[in-house]
């Protein structure tokens, strides 16, 4: 080799050094800044108490975390059947407002918005009506269980019987901040905690101990805290309706229905068939347990508050919401396959649980109306009973289905079966009752109601609408206004100490 060329292999290899150290260099610098910043991300500028309620406190010291929860306030998204946009589920399908007749969801049911909004909601529904004092209006305290960081709190301070105690209005001026950081989070540790009695509780009656569950077991045990089923038991303290999972038997629609005839409960009596009601209340978990997600332990937080990366730091994203409308972070860390095939494989199985349940809200409608005109043509209780009993069977397996969010895609084998289940007796229950017209002189096929929107339906079933939207308003315009005073003045009240 001459000269000429060793010299210029010289000076390749040199330059390719030098790119090479630059660029080795750029990466240690990147690392370490990164390094830096996740070392100083958290750190903590005031300090957090036990069940301090205020979210915005917490967020000095999570400022990441705190941004990305409040971006719940967001309700642009909307699916083909849920979403986190405000949507009237009445308006949507007036059939509701006949199988909920002389229960609070007749009045108001309205699609779930973000737990920005926890507050704002249960304030605004209808269902929990125009008190105009602290002993007024027809829901218990027991409603704001889950709906505030305020709870926790409440109960420390009070004692969770007492909490359970009373009427909702009485807690107006307390329960302020949606829900939030103190709900799920451990205020010294930052660990995920069971900050709601009711789910410890129902833990300790199966034997078991809800404190050696793992992280990845407790990042869907703080939403099972409030996405359950639940009831509120009249029985254990006198003056207060205490929340209660009924687990006991098993948390299937079959154990739960026997849980509840065992203890001959019923949330409600139906107007129109005098049929002793369950309402299923949003059974998430339980059937969230029957599916093929729990079944290869993923938790509720991987797909709704999947991890997210900023800088050098990596975090729960807290914008709690649907994994549609975050399919790359969620779905396809797992699934390698593209969004649209993915969410089409959402929808279909959504298509066909939703059809069939539909079916079966159908068939219960005409099973009330049908029962309705056995009552009327001098029926007997002994001669109802069995078709009641029926009906209130049907319904809960119907209701379960519908009341939990996104039941469809979480089980949908177990779905379908409760499903099926439900139209087998809803059909027995139409079959019993059209002998027993037969018996009481009827001939012919009961009319179908004109129920083709909210409005119609809701005067079928006798309701004041004018009288109860005008009692809402008024409350809104003078209860709510000193609710938030008393509040405010509260809160400003309680130091926040600098560290």
């Amino acid at each position: 080799m001459t000269n000429q060329k060793k010299s210029l292999v010289h000076w390749l290899i040199f330059a390719v050094s030098i790119v090479a150290i630059f660029s080795l260099g750029l990466l240690a610098a990147s690392i370490l800044e990164r390094k830096t910043e996740a070392q100083f991300a958290f750190t903590p500028k005031v300090e957090i108490n036990s069940n301090e309620s205020r979210n915005e406190v917490w967020g000095q010291n999570y400022p990441r975390e705190f941004q990305s929860y409040y971006q719940t306030s967001d309700t642009s998204f909307r699916s083909k059947y849920n979403g986190n946009a405000m949507i009237d589920m009445l308006d949507v399908d007036p059939r509701l407002v006949v199988l909920w007749a002389g229960y609070g969801f007749s009045k108001d049911y309205n699609q779930g918005r973000g737990h920005f909004y926890a507050i704002t909601d249960i304030k605004n529904s209808l269902r929990t009506g125009g008190p105009t004092n602290d002993k007024d209006g027809p829901m218990p305290s027991t409603c704001w269980t889950c709906k505030s960081p305020d709870v926790p709190r409440l109960m420390e301070r009070d004692g969770v019987a007492e909490f359970y105690s009373g009427k909702w209005a009485r807690l107006g001026s307390e329960v302020v901040n949606p829900i939030g950081c103190a709900d799920c989070h451990d205020s010294k540790t930052m660990n995920l905690r069971i900050s709601r009695p009711a789910l410890i509780e129902a833990f300790e009656r199966q034997g078991k101990d809800i404190n050696k569950s793992s992280h990845q077991e407790m990042r869907s045990l703080v939403c099972a805290q409030c996405h359950v089923e639940y009831y509120f038991d009249k029985t254990k303290k006198e003056g207060a309706q205490y929340l209660t999972l009924p687990w006991d038997k098993g948390k299937k629609v079959e154990d739960m229905e026997q849980y509840y005839d065992e203890i001959a409960f019923s949330d409600w009596t139906h107007a129109i068939s005098k049929a002793p009601m369950l309402k299923a209340q949003h059974p998430d978990y339980e059937v969230y347990t029957m599916g093929i997600h729990a079944d290869r332990n993923v938790s509720c937080a991987d797909c709704h508050m999947p991890y997210k990366t900023e800088g050098g730091s990596k975090f729960t994203d807290h914008k709690l919401q649907s994994p549609l409308n975050n399919v790359a972070n969620s779905c396809q860390v797992c699934h390698r396959q593209e969004t649209d095939n993915l969410v089409k494989n959402v929808y279909d199985n959504q298509d066909r649980i939703i059809s069939k349940r539909d079916r079966l809200e159908e068939l219960l409608v005409k099973a009330h109306v049908e029962a309705g005109k056995c009552w009327e043509l001098g029926a007997t209780e002994e001669q109802m009973k069995a078709a009641l009993q029926d009906i209130r069977h049907a319904q809960w397996r119907w209701d379960y289905t519908a009341a939990g969010h996104g039941s469809a895609f979480h089980a949908p084998v177990e779905m379908g079966r409760v499903i099926a289940s439900g139209i087998d007796l809803a059909q027995e229950a139409r079959l019993k009752l059209s002998q027993l017209l037969m018996t009481l002189g009827f001939k012919g096929e009961v009319p179908y109601p004109d129920i083709t929107t909210k409005a119609k339906a809701q005067q079928f079933i006798g309701l004041p609408m004018d009288k109860l939207i005008q009692e809402k308003e008024a409350f809104k315009q003078n209860v709510i206004p000193k609710w938030l005073e008393t509040a405010k003045k509260r809160e400003a009240a309680i130091p926040v100490k600098k560290i």
